[in-house]
């Protein structure tokens, strides 16, 4: 099972991924003191994905659309930001986004309908 969406997601990826680029939202344009203080709160935030991911392009449109620059790093293949993926959070699964406090706690949150939700929680009345 595990190689049959392997093979789904090499021959549908580049289409995604065409997909995504076509349909990139108008990011939310705010003041320029906001978005700093946007992009200040963005540095505690990072998005656990992979590219060809549908949840994950799903989160990451929704990171477009609200102007937020928070990295992205590629947990599909074995290495260091897949084992910190689940040393900190526990699973191997994306979408998840590692949220920071300022006492430096992390808090990891998965599934794409949560996150979106945080995302527009924390930053959508930002404007």
């Amino acid at each position: 099972m595990k190689l049959f969406f392997k093979t789904l997601r090499i021959l549908l990826g580049p289409f995604m991924l065409l997909w995504e680029f076509l349909t990139c939202p108008q990011g939310l344009v705010r003041p320029l003191a906001l978005q700093e203080q946007v992009d200040q709160q963005c540095r505690n935030l990072v998005l656990y994905q992979f590219k060809t991911c549908p949840f994950c392009i799903k989160v990451r449109q929704e990171m477009r659309r609200l102007s937020l620059p928070i990295v992205h790093l590629d947990a599909q293949q074995e290495g260091s930001n897949r084992a910190d993926l689940i040393a900190g959070g526990g699973r191997a699964m994306v979408p998840c986004l590692k949220i920071v406090d300022p006492a430096g706690n992390c808090e990891w949150l998965y599934e794409s309908g949560k996150i979106i939700d945080y995302l527009r929680g924390r930053f959508a009345e930002l404007r």
